[in-house]
C-alpha cells in the first residue's frame, strides 16, 4: 500500500509538472510599430503616419517564453486587409525582443496591420496603424 501511495504522488508531481513545462505559453508583453529602434527598443508607437515621413517602419515585439526552449514567431503585415509580407523571428530565450522591418513609400498609404503568430500559426497579439 505504501509502495502505491508513492507511485502516485510520483505520477502527480510528474505529470503536474509536465503541465507546468508544456502549458507555459509563449507571450507578448509589448508589441509596437515605430519608426526606429534604439538599444534594442522602440523609440515611439505609431498610429498614423504620413507616407513622405519615414522610409521604414519597425514591428517590434518583446516576448516572455517560460519554455526557454529556442522557437520562432511570424511578423504577417498586411494592407487593407491583404497581406503583402512576413517574416519568421528567432525566440531564443526567456525574455526576448525582436523586430521585423517594412519600407515604406508613397503607395504605402491604407489600413495596416501586423500579426504576431507562434511557430503553431496561433495568433499572439495584433497592431493597426495608419499611413496616409
Amino acid at each position: 500500500m505504501g509502495r502505491l501511495l508513492a507511485c502516485l504522488v510520483v505520477l502527480v508531481l510528474f505529470t503536474c509538472g509536465a503541465t507546468l513545462v508544456f502549458g507555459a505559453d509563449l507571450r507578448i508583453t509589448e508589441m509596437a510599430v515605430t519608426t526606429k529602434i534604439v538599444r534594442n527598443n522602440p523609440i515611439d508607437s505609431v498610429k498614423r503616419i504620413s507616407s513622405t515621413s519615414v522610409k521604414a517602419l519597425y514591428c517590434f515585439t518583446r516576448l516572455v517564453n517560460p519554455s526557454q526552449q529556442d522557437t520562432t514567431i511570424k511578423h504577417v503585415w498586411y494592407r487593407d486587409g491583404e497581406m503583402v509580407g512576413e517574416q519568421e523571428l528567432k525566440v531564443k530565450g526567456e525574455k526576448w525582443r525582436t523586430w521585423s522591418k517594412r519600407p515604406i513609400d508613397r503607395e504605402s498609404v491604407g489600413k495596416w496591420r501586423v500579426e504576431a503568430l507562434d511557430s503553431g500559426g496561433k495568433l499572439l497579439k495584433a497592431v493597426e496603424f495608419k499611413i496616409n
